[in-house]
């Protein structure tokens, strides 16, 4: 039996438009199964970094994005007293992604240009009002049964694999029969989004955690009026009954009040740091909020989820076009699982510095500076080789962003001139281009292979990286 589509996605938010975005550019066909009518409307995710614009640039709509964020000068860590516990600046300039490092945005927007590429897509079939009730893993194939919530009519399609995208309560990770790793971290806070009626520049660009042990509190810039604050909940506090105007004005008092702007929502949340033990099961798998939760203090949430998709799509992609086994599947949890965990339990001990206020202070007084974290796909390494990093996008001679050149596809990186026979291979493109001679040159490396996702495979001398078997 020949399936309806190569691949289901269970879930329409971020995660599941831009996987179903990238396996279309991959040449197999999908179905979207998501439950609402339409993208939600209100903001959820405010920050992703530059590996996810280009994932989004990968999807075709950054430049749109572009237009539409806010660059984020970085985050700042206060102590009660108003003393400068940990300085985190990111960079004003654009990076060796091609992008800069950190942007805040209105998700509503992503979503729905997400979803407008996808439309553009004929091996795309979204299907909404679609409530999936079950999944039959069968011989070559799986069957999802639904209910059209419009017409209170049920249905069912067959695919060869499915991806739940499903989020924190996700159908698919039941079905898997997978629980999740506990990282100890839940605690209940208020999240605030507000929209300015006037200018308030004394609230400043830069992200601000106040450490304050008594009202542990996040400040954050959105795009235009828009300003976010998450303010921690006590044991004995209500969450409905603090997301009441009176005690939502309340708590925002130091800050703003009913003539400075509106509220837009305020939403009791319990941030949880948890990781699935198994995220695939035969022909089922899992992506984003389904397979894992973080809190919020790294802004990683959206951005792993994003990950998951470019990492998973083009290996669904070459085992339905039988260019790989289904083994090749096994990889994306060993790759992804470490490195989500990388981020979310930085996250857990930051969030730990907020509620605490008890970040050791670096010398003579002086505030701790903060670099950026670039996990390695696999877990842990001290080797300073490439492989199983991202790899950067320099602009090319001829003006060109190279993802923009390559596509969402492997690539061999390497300098000008003639490529010798034999070492040419179906389906890598080939950019031999003086802009990659000084990475080359700081890697030690006459050439390298980047996976689709943009992850280094290998690096070395031009016959051993264009003579491979497989991009893992």
């Amino acid at each position: 039996m020949r399936p309806d589509f190569d691949i289901a996605i269970v879930g329409y938010g971020p995660t599941g438009a831009t996987l179903a975005n990238l396996l279309a550019l991959s040449g197999v066909s999908v179905a979207v199964l998501e439950r609402e009518t339409a993208a939600y409307h209100l903001p959820r995710a405010v920050h992703f970094d530059d590996e996810v614009m280009r994932v989004l640039q990968t999807v075709g709509v950054a430049e749109a994005m572009a237009d539409n964020v806010h660059v984020n000068p970085g985050m700042r860590f206060i102590d009660p007293a108003g003393k400068l516990l940990i300085d985190w600046p990111r960079p004003s300039g654009i990076g060796p992604q091609g992008w800069h490092a950190s942007y805040r945005f209105h998700q509503p927007t992503l979503e729905n240009l997400l979803r407008d590429a996808a439309s553009r897509h004929s091996a795309i079939t979204v299907r909404t009002r679609t409530d999936v009730y079950a999944i039959d893993e069968q011989t070559g194939h799986v069957r999802l049964r639904f209910e059209n919530l419009a017409a209170g009519r049920l249905g069912s399609l067959t695919a060869r694999y499915v991806v739940g995208c499903d989020g924190a309560r996700s159908l698919v990770r039941r079905l898997i029969g997978s629980e999740n790793d506990d990282l100890n971290c839940h605690e209940p806070w208020l999240v605030i989004d507000a929209l300015l009626k006037r200018p308030r520049p004394d609230l400043g660009d830069h992200s601000v955690q106040y450490c304050d042990p008594s009202r542990p509190a996040t400040y954050v810039r959105g795009v235009d009026d828009r300003r976010r604050w998450e303010i921690m909940l006590r044991p004995d506090e209500d969450g409905a009954v603090m997301s009441r105007p009176e005690n939502v004005w309340r708590l925002l008092s130091r800050w703003i009040g009913p003539d400075d702007a509106e509220l837009e929502r305020a939403v009791p949340y319990m941030f949880h740091a948890v990781i699935a033990k198994a995220w695939r099961r035969g022909r089922l798998l899992l992506a984003g909020d389904s397979a894992h939760q973080t809190p919020p203090f790294l802004g990683q949430g959206m951005c792993a989820g994003i990950r998951d998709a470019a990492n998973l799509a083009w290996k669904l992609a070459a085992v339905c076009r039988g260019e790989a086994g289904d083994a090749l599947l096994d990889s994306y949890e060993t790759e992804r699982s470490p490195h989500v965990r990388d981020y979310i339990e930085l996250a857990v001990r930051l969030g730990a510095v907020i509620m605490n206020a008890s970040q050791p202070g670096g010398r003579d007084g002086q505030p701790v500076k903060m670099e950026s974290i670039r996990p390695r796909l696999g877990g842990h390494s001290t080797r300073p080789d490439p492989e199983g990093r991202a790899a950067p996008q320099p602009l090319l001679s001829d003006g060109t962003r190279l993802d923009d050149r390559i596509g969402y596809r492997p690539a061999l990186l390497r300098r000008p001139g003639p490529l010798a026979a034999g070492l040419s291979r179906s389906g890598i493109v080939d950019v031999a281009d003086a802009a990659l001679a000084p990475w080359l040159d700081e890697i030690q490396a006459e050439a390298v292979v980047i996976r689709p996702d943009r992850y280094v495979a290998r690096a070395g001398g031009i016959a051993y990286c264009a003579n491979w078997e497989d991009l893992n």
